[in-house]
């Protein structure tokens, strides 16, 4: 089998020595070329035009989004409706500081022991078929989010471009600084519309996830949704009051209740959404998988089922 590896230069790890490790443990089962990313999409564009039946993606979240939307623009991906076949599989080797998807699909986050785990899913052709969300023309893998939780996520990104570490503590530093002094706290902006179903106006906040965790902190999911299983569309959380106490609340039941989705007040909860929109009534920061994707006044959200094949 030929393969691609795929390194992100900015991976919070040794990536020259995961290449070379990659290169020796998957001798005689890939025949593997490595190519190192060289600007933002480059990852996207890479996956795109490789004929490799394989791509191994070294580096976070933001690295396998790009790696996944290059493999659902190819003609062979079918769009919302695809199964999968036809694509190349792709596999990760956890590289960044959440590494949500990989930790969602059950592997290791360590990087010799995910190039060791590859190894046995390869000889025992192991891969699992997953659904996807579609912000618009971008397929996320876990999640997607309008407000507060992406004008973190583009603070966030500015800081790593100035040279500062991503980690949790950066997260909730930014959280707290972003929350004070920038979000909108008064007058909310989004509405969500259904098919069949009346629009919910004056919310703050909505999150969108691939029935998998909204993110980590340190090794613990926080779910939106309890037993996430990445083939039963899309949910949503939203928040209808933008109070600390609020969330630290709906954060808490997130992080230690896995029998049912968090109940508030302030909170408005909506699951399996095959489709659905969100709509601003100004410009309002969009984030996909971790990415900051700038600002936007309307979202079409869909669920594209049994779309990507991943090694497990």
């Amino acid at each position: 089998m030929r393969g691609l590896l795929i390194v992100n230069g900015h991976a919070t790890s040794m990536t020259g020595t995961v290449a070379d490790l990659a290169v020796r443990s998957l001798a005689g089962l890939v025949d593997l070329d490595i190519e190192r990313t060289q600007y933002r999409g480059h990852a996207r564009d890479l996956a795109a035009a490789t004929d490799a039946g394989l791509i191994i993606v070294h580096g976070g979240d933001g690295s396998v989004n790009e790696v996944v939307n290059g493999v659902m623009s190819r003609p062979s991906a079918g769009g919302a409706s695809g199964d999968g076949q036809g694509q190349p599989v792709i596999a990760i080797i956890p590289g960044g500081g959440a590494n949500v998807l990989a930790r969602s699909l059950g592997l290791p986050v360590d990087a010799a022991a995910a190039i060791q785990r590859l190894r046995e899913a390869l000889v025992a052709d192991r891969y699992r078929t997953i659904g996807l969300g579609l912000a618009e023309d971008r397929y996320f893998t876990f999640s997607a989010g309008l407000g507060w939780d992406a004008e973190v996520v583009g603070e966030v990104d500015r800081l790593r471009g100035e040279g500062h570490r991503e980690s949790p503590a950066l997260f909730l530093r930014t959280m707290v600084r972003t929350y004070f002094h920038g979000t909108e706290r008064r007058r909310p902006a989004l509405t969500l519309e259904r098919d069949g179903e009346p629009p919910v106006s004056d919310l703050f906040m909505t999150i969108i996830t691939n029935r998998s965790p909204w993110t980590y902190l340190n090794s613990r999911a926080v779910l939106p949704v309890p037993r996430p299983d990445f083939s039963s569309g899309l949910d949503v959380l939203a928040l209808r009051r933008l109070r600390l106490m609020g969330i630290v609340a709906a954060v808490g039941q997130m992080l230690y209740i896995r029998s049912r989705p968090p109940r508030g007040r302030d909170l408005l909860t909506v699951l399996g959404s095959e489709t659905l929109t969100v709509r601003s009534a100004r410009p309002i920061a969009l984030q996909v998988d971790g990415e900051y994707l700038g600002e936007t006044e309307a979202v079409k959200f869909q669920f594209a089922p049994h779309s990507l094949r991943v090694m497990t």
